[in-house]
């Protein structure tokens, strides 16, 4: 409660003191540009999906924009030492996602190197994912998918090294008939996941839909 006093929560857009437990205050939250997506409607991230891998379904949250709210809210997540953002965005989420009949069979997070793992403390994703697989009774499982190779973050590539792509992801076991939800932060060109949906469509008979906090518009 001291902390609170000296250093009061604010808005990360408009600094106005705001509530402990919130992000951005009641008017700043009017300028995050969610994407109103239907999971298994045709969406923007569908159609560079399909060019890359067979998917079934696709979400996003909001819309990524340089220099816009969603990029603040994201970088707070992910370089700011602020993993409770990812609640934040989780509970966003449940209050706009409807899986409707293709709820799939567990969630799986695109996972750091073990390097950038201990670089960063935590992964950005997993209380994300946690708090999903809570609220959906899915299970999650944060190993099946290992980052075997060391790799600069996407927000500070240039676009030539991010199409630059030789898969550093494997499967740390077998995996066949499940339909997997693969969570990602931000969708850019989709070599992220589509180099881990093939490696779980390769494993066997494996359905792979994607649902990401911003897609890059």
């Amino acid at each position: 409660m001291i902390l609170d006093l000296f250093f009061p929560n604010r808005c990360i857009h408009c600094s106005r003191i705001i509530d402990a437990d919130l992000l951005v205050c009641g008017s700043c939250f009017e300028h995050i540009h969610f994407t109103h997506f239907e999971y298994g409607d045709k969406n923007s991230i569908s159609e560079k999906c399909k060019l890359l891998f067979p998917v079934e379904n696709t979400y996003a949250l909001m819309k990524f924009e340089q220099d816009g709210l969603s990029q603040k809210i994201i970088h707070e997540l992910k370089y700011k030492s602020r993993e409770v953002v990812g609640k934040t965005l989780a509970d966003w989420t449940t209050e706009r996602l409807d899986f409707k009949n293709e709820q799939p069979d567990f969630l799986v997070s695109v996972p750091l190197y073990p390097k950038k793992l201990k670089e960063r403390g935590y992964n950005q994703l997993h209380l994300f994912t946690e708090t999903l697989s809570k609220f959906y009774s899915i299970r999650f499982d944060h190993q099946l998918i290992q980052r075997n190779q060391y790799s600069k973050a996407q927000a500070f590539k240039d676009k030539k090294h991010r199409l630059e792509t030789v898969n550093p992801f494997s499967l740390s076991k077998p995996v066949s008939g499940k339909h997997i939800l693969l969570i990602d932060d931000v969708f850019t060109t989709g070599n992220t996941v589509a180099s881990i949906a093939w490696e779980i469509l390769n494993a066997g008979d494996n359905r792979v839909s994607v649902l990401v906090m911003a897609v890059d518009v």
